[in-house]
């Protein structure tokens, strides 16, 4: 199964099923399908979410894209980035991975 890391403090809103994206660079392609999301400092904290939809687009667009310009204007989207990707830049491509929250998976994988 697919797999990527998510910093800790945004587990319980994957679980919540409040945080239905992530944004990566330079990682691992992935596609449609199910996708195990592990926590970054403890590797027994898994949650499992079904990638629906993985956009390549510019780092610029992103917050027009999901619809928070107000909260992410460019230079906080570039700093909030930048903790995790120090070289990235505002011109950049990105992955949009958009997925079901864990419920939505859980009755997607129990369809026959």
């Amino acid at each position: 199964m697919q797999q990527l890391t998510l910093v800790p403090r945004l587990m319980p809103a994957v679980r919540g099923g409040e945080k239905t994206s992530t944004l990566r660079w330079q990682e691992a392609e992935i596609v449609t399908g199910p996708l195990r999301l592990v926590n970054l400092q403890d590797e027994a904290d898994t949650v499992i979410v079904w990638v629906t939809c993985v956009e390549t687009l510019c780092l610029s667009e992103v917050a027009t894209r999901l619809g928070k310009e107000a909260e992410w204007p460019d230079a906080v989207l570039l700093e909030g980035m930048r903790e995790h990707y120090p070289d990235i830049r505002l011109s950049s491509e990105v992955q949009l991975i958009t997925h079901l929250t864990p419920a939505q998976t859980q009755q997607r994988l129990a369809e026959p």
